[in-house]
């Protein structure tokens, strides 16, 4: 089966991009499911129920989430609800629910999970369990489970760890889709046993940004310390980034192969 993975939606521009984008999109490449993170969809920091509902209008069927998912109150529920089609990272302490979610689809069922890397910049309060502990524990609860494929989401900083947890999974689950620094990586391949793997997605949002974020408040608060607040780029071009994983079974993939897509 083909499913879609959509890097982090950054703010209202990246709603948009997916609107104006996705519904043809899905079509020219035939995906059968479509996963988006969705950890900066409201104004950078997390999702509320609104724009939740407006991305699945949009031709979304599922989420993952990082390490900002769980910062709308609105979205607890969803996070909590195993029958809501909505996760945040399984080993992060201050998150709901249990991180990995079934979703149906017309090829049968598919075992989305959401992972955060260990190395990372915690806010007070937030820790996280051990990556690959966690997601040996998820796979032995499935185990005997029916899925026809396994998408593995890893939100993380470190290149070390994104390359090293593809490989502890790879021959255990068809793809581990690393995503968070917003930058697409040139390394999207299938390793050795199997798994299709990506370092980072890239980001869905302003192209002409940094990170999604004007360019006019990150370069003076590096050159000169002038203290000010991130605010979203909104101006075009806008960029679509996404990876089509091409599934054989739950173990295993045939082909990933990166989206990018521009709107002038």
């Amino acid at each position: 089966m083909n499913i879609l993975y959509i890097g982090d939606i950054m703010g209202e521009p990246g709603r948009e991009t997916v609107r104006l984008l996705l519904p043809n999109l899905r079509k020219e490449l035939n995906a059968d499911l479509v996963i988006a993170q969705a950890e900066n969809v409201s104004h950078g920091v997390g999702i509320t129920p609104q724009h939740m509902d407006e991305l699945i209008s949009f031709g979304v069927d599922a989420f993952t989430g990082g390490n900002h998912i769980y910062k709308k109150d609105g979205i607890h529920s969803r996070l909590k609800d195993t029958k809501s089609p909505i996760i945040g990272p399984a080993n992060m302490n201050v998150c709901p629910g249990n991180g990995y979610i079934s979703v149906e689809t017309a090829n049968g069922s598919v075992l989305v999970v959401s992972i955060l890397g260990s190395i990372f910049p915690l806010k007070d309060g937030e820790s996280t369990e051990n990556p690959l502990k966690t997601i040996d524990t998820i796979l032995e609860d499935n185990n005997g489970k029916h899925h026809v494929a396994t998408i593995v989401n890893f939100h993380g900083d470190w290149s070390s760890e994104k390359i090293a947890i593809g490989h502890y999974l790879d021959g255990r689950v068809s793809a581990v889709v690393g995503d968070h620094w917003h930058v697409p990586t040139a390394d999207a391949r299938i390793l050795p046993k199997g798994t299709a793997h990506i370092s980072d997605v890239g980001m869905t949002g302003a192209l002409d940004s940094c990170l999604g974020v004007e360019l006019d408040k990150i370069i003076p608060r590096w050159r000169d310390g002038v203290k000010n607040k991130n605010e979203l780029e909104v101006n075009k071009p806008w960029q679509l980034n996404a990876v089509l994983i091409s599934t054989s079974s739950s173990t295993e993939a045939k082909l990933i192969t990166q989206i990018h897509r521009e709107i002038n």
